[in-house]
């Protein structure tokens, strides 16, 4: 899957005190980029320096042609697909905790290679988790 991007931030959860704001305000910026886009729209979290306790890059993308700048997503990832309560609005922050709980607790083998957050046209929200073969 070609993605193109159209913003990115580089961040830290647990050791970078202004990460929510950061990630806030690149959604800002993106939505105000891209206007009244009517399709999918993608958070794709990539460039892992470890798990996720360390730095990553987080970028909004998008399928149609943005920019310069795109993610290229393997076909060959397996991924296993977490589905978001969006009537919660801190539903994508839960299912991000259970995706940790589980990975702690053994469950669920990650890769860290491409990571997704999907937003559907319908309001409907899934986070794609690269797991190993």
């Amino acid at each position: 899957m070609k993605l193109y991007v159209v913003d990115s931030i580089r961040t830290n959860n647990f050791h970078d005190g202004q990460f929510i704001g950061k990630i806030t305000t690149m959604w800002e910026e993106a939505y105000r980029h891209l206007g009244q886009h009517q399709d999918d729209i993608f958070g794709v979290y990539y460039d892992y320096e470890s798990d996720y306790k360390g730095d990553y890059s987080l970028s909004v993308a998008i399928e149609d042609r943005f920019g310069e700048t795109c993610i290229e997503i393997p076909k060959s990832e397996n991924y296993k697909i977490f589905k978001v309560d969006a009537s919660d609005e801190q539903g994508v922050v839960k299912t991000w905790g259970k995706i940790w709980e589980q990975e702690e607790a053994g469950l669920l083998a990650r890769a860290y290679s491409y990571d997704f957050e999907k937003y559907l046209p319908n309001g409907d929200i899934e986070i794609h988790i690269a797991v190993q073969s």
